[in-house]
């Protein structure tokens, strides 16, 4: 294809005039004298973007989709290798029809555009809003090393990056390095720690939301106006300048692309949402068998049951400590009648033991499955079990054989695996990891075979480690959903592993610092994230565990994990009253499983996260007045409002979103100051005479340790379940549906076997659930049911709140008997679960 230069040729001229070029669909550009141009480069139309040339620099754009591009610039006259460990080669493959320009191209939804000398990258959206922008220095390099610049708006804030530390939500202000890190009781200042996601969300520009992902495994860093208050910094020390831009508009736009890009956090097993216990370690069978017993004695519901490193013999991974367990298989067969599942811990450093019969070590070294040393020897390291060789997971054949050697514990029937330890952390040494010049061999996915140093695959290292355990797991159980969570991991991880914090402490600051980790993973494409709930290290006071299991409840993964050592952190340590209070919360979660399970089935399909940001559903939250920093949503329904200062007896303001809101504990409408500072309540949505409200609303609350602030959006159709010890139980009774009505009232009711793969083909059941206000009441309308699948309800049983007086219920015109409360605000009825669609009226009396 003809290079076309932008001064003045020919070609331009032919371009100018809208002639069309093969391969490209040309449009009239706009006016030369609105066109800022490189004065020495050249651009090229290629068939989903641009590749410029300007001296020494050869850089392509390339339009995946509408939204999404991919940017890629030459070493030495060559472009990176195109392959990914975050990005599939499918995706990759994408493209998106182009209009070309004089300066750039647009798609259906940008304008991209390569302007002034050095030529900077400026996207934006159709109207001339800037999205993005290139700093005035858009890219420097030092030896295999490069830089990145982007402009930062003053108005703009950054998230994501994983679970990074901080005082805030926000990363602005703040610099950062990605290299994965065996942190025991990090601080919340202490970076890097275990994981490196190197994408960043923008939020808060002219042009909307835009999300970064820099395609790069090396050591990068990132600082977002810590140097330079206006410029973001980006780069590493060698790799590939390879990274994607994600255009919004919305944030929830961003997290799609995102997952559109490296992939949703799959559904895991129904299991994985209910409560987990677990401390390092559990000792022995006779202590697992009396927990348990505990458990069940108390009322607490409880799915897992976790094992450490000490029901191994001798730290031995994929080994049982026969003393200890002398029947491992007959307990996880005793547990399961309890209804609890037994996750169990594989590290991946596998003991080196020549001669001694331990499989694992001899089977891959008989598979040449374990990494080098530049000499070509076997690298030794200690770890837990002693010295110890580490498989080569960059290797497709290294992975499957790590799989094959879970079999006997699948046959034992344990439920899911525990991949700790996999940054990797190696003992003994300042660095706590292998040498950065330890030999890797790739051979994978679409990579060129060859060999690799640790400096390029460590951060890859845990990933692909819980890509091993969960591609294996699916191979010995091909239609059960695998669980594995993992401590290290890069962009893309959650297509393989749920993932936690690490090491935390069980300080206040921990807590406060656990809610924020959580919700820059789920915007980073880790929907299941948890924290250990109480703190590993140190011990919570009675005071903290309570808040923790209160927070932890409406967390996306609920583990209680404490060290050894350290006091015990089971439910009941307390005392009764404490014990009385986070069995409350353990159960309120149970009973709002359905919701939690339409949550999980909407992030399988569109990587929405679960715990969210409140701006990620209510923008206008983003510059609240109130300080939201440990206010979250659960879905968009459900708004979670923890005392800021959560040590502290001191009253606290909390923010809601304009729309109104409903108290989750009491059912009532939420009284409080609207923006204008008049104290008035919101009003019902069924009040049909008041018109929408769009004043956010303002309450103070006093912090109670046996209360949680939970707020309900008013337009929610909330579905909870009757009280389980486990999700492996049937609920007894109707499905109930709360309903708070409001604008855009809806709710979503999904239920599949909880376990198998049987949703991917049609063995699931979803149905959406709406309410319209009307002129004599209330309409609620079923949609027709998707998929096959038959639910564990016939009967639904219906609150609606801030009803008036009594009503009349007809369901297609068959009158439904109701009750009304007038003290509660409530109308409530019982029908059979409607399977097609179906309008159910109700009128006031």
């Amino acid at each position: 294809m003809e290079m076309i230069g932008l001064r003045a040729s020919a070609g331009m001229a032919a371009l100018l005039a809208g002639v069309a070029t093969p391969g490209l669909a040309w449009s009239q550009p706009a006016a030369p004298a609105a066109v800022e141009r490189p004065s020495a480069a050249t651009l090229t139309p290629l068939p989903h973007g641009v590749e410029l040339r300007e001296g020494d620099r050869r850089m392509r754009v390339d339009a995946l989709t509408d939204r999404i591009l991919r940017v890629r610039v030459a070493r030495d006259g060559r472009y990176p290798e195109d392959a990914s460990w975050a990005v599939p080669a499918a995706v990759r493959a994408q493209g998106a029809a182009v209009t070309a320009a004089p300066d750039g191209f647009a798609t259906a939804a940008l304008r991209v555009r390569l302007v002034g000398s050095p030529a900077r990258l400026v996207v934006e959206d159709r109207d001339g809003h800037v999205i993005s922008a290139d700093a005035d220095q858009p890219l420097t390099r030092d030896g295999r090393g490069f830089t990145l610049r982007k402009a930062l708006p003053q108005g703009e804030h950054i998230f994501g990056l994983g679970d990074k530390t901080g005082s805030d939500f926000d990363r602005r202000g703040n610099s950062y390095v990605d290299w994965n890190t065996d942190a025991f009781g990090f601080t919340s200042s202490q970076d890097p720690i275990y994981k490196s996601i190197p994408f960043f969300i923008g939020v808060g520009g002219a042009g909307g939301s835009y999300g970064l992902l820099l395609d790069n495994s090396w050591r990068a860093f990132f600082d977002f106006g810590h140097r330079d208050a206006d410029t973001i910094a980006l780069g590493a020390p060698d790799g590939p300048i390879d990274y994607y831009l994600i255009a919004g508009p919305s944030t929830a736009d961003v997290v799609r692309g995102y997952a559109a890009l490296t992939g949703p956090s799959p559904m895991p097993p129904l299991w994985a949402l209910g409560y987990q216990q677990s401390r390092y370690s559990y000792m022995s069978a006779a202590e697992v068998r009396t927990l348990a017993a505990r458990l069940r004695a108390e009322r607490v519901p409880t799915d897992v049951i976790w094992l450490d490193i000490d029901f191994q013999d001798r730290n031995r991974p994929f080994t049982v400590n026969s003393q200890a367990f002398p029947d491992f298989a007959g307990l996880i067969h005793d547990m399961g009648a309890e209804g609890l599942k037994i996750v169990a811990i594989t590290d991946l450093h596998i003991p080196a033991l020549p001669g001694a019969g331990y499989a694992p070590y001899e089977s891959g070294l008989a598979g040449h499955h374990f990494v080098r040393k530049p000499d070509g020897s076997l690298y030794v390291a200690p770890v837990w079990p002693g010295p110890s060789v580490f498989p080569d997971f960059t290797e497709t054949s290294a992975r499957r054989w790590w799989g094959t050697l879970f079999k006997p514990f699948v046959a034992d029937g344990v439920a899911g695996f525990w991949n700790d330890m996999n940054e990797p952390a190696i003992f003994e040494t300042p660095t706590k990891t292998m040498p950065l010049d330890t030999v890797h061999r790739v051979a994978s996915d679409d990579f060129a075979p060859r060999d690799a140093s640790h400096a390029e695959i460590h951060n890859v290292f845990g990933m692909e480690n819980s890509r091993a355990t969960y591609e294996g797991l699916l191979a010995l159980r091909p239609d059960e959903r695998p669980f594995v969570m993992t401590r290290a991991s890069y962009a893309g991880g959650q297509r393989y592993a749920v993932t936690w914090t690490g090491d935390n402490l069980s300080t206040w600051d921990h807590l406060r610092l656990s809610v924020h980790q959580l919700v820059n993973l789920g915007l980073s494409g880790f929907a299941y994230g948890a924290a250990d709930v109480g703190g590993f290290a140190g011990g919570p006071s009675a005071d903290l565990l309570t808040r923790w299991f209160e927070i932890g409840a409406f967390t996306p993964v609920f583990r209680d994990h404490s060290a050894k050592g350290t006091p015990r952190a089971e439910p009941w340590v307390d005392g009764p009253a404490h014990l009385a209070i986070r069995r409350r919360f353990v159960e309120t979660r149970y009973r709002l499983m359905p919701y939690l399970y339409a949550l999980a089935d909407q992030t399988a399909r569109t990587g929405d996260p679960i715990m969210r940001p409140v701006f990620y559903d209510y923008p206008e939250a983003l510059n609240a007045s109130c300080d939201q920093s440990m206010s979250f949503t659960l879905g968009k329904a459900l708004l979670v409002a923890a005392p800021p200062k959560m040590e502290s007896p001191q009253s606290y303001d909390v923010c809601l979103p304009a729309g109104g809101w409903y108290d989750f504990w009491t059912g009532q409408p939420v009284a409080g100051r609207t923006t204008d500072g008049a104290d008035q309540p919101i009003q019902s949505a069924t009040q049909a005479a008041a018109g929408p409200r769009t004043a956010s609303l303002r309450l103070t609350e006093q912090p109670r340790l046996d209360r949680l602030p939970v707020f309900v959006r008013a337009g929610t159709i909330l579905p909870r379940q009757p009280l389980v010890q486990s999700l492996s139980e049937t609920p007894q009774g109707p499905l109930a549906l709360d309903v708070y009505p409001g604008d855009d009232c809806a709710g979503v009711l999904y239920a599949d076997d909880g376990h198998s793969l049987g949703y991917r083909r049609g063995a699931f059941l979803r149905q959406t659930v709406r309410c319209t206000v009307t002129p004599t009441g209330l309409s609620i309308r079923f949609a027709a049911r998707e998929g096959r699948f038959t639910p564990w309800w016939r009967d639904i049983a219906i609150t609606v709140h801030g009803w008036q007086g009594g009503g009349e219920a007809r369901l297609e015109g068959r009158r439904i008997a109701t009750q009304g409360d007038a003290g509660a605000g409530t109308l409530t009825f019982t029908l059979p679960a409607p399977r097609g669609a179906a309008t159910l009226t109700l009128a006031r009396n």
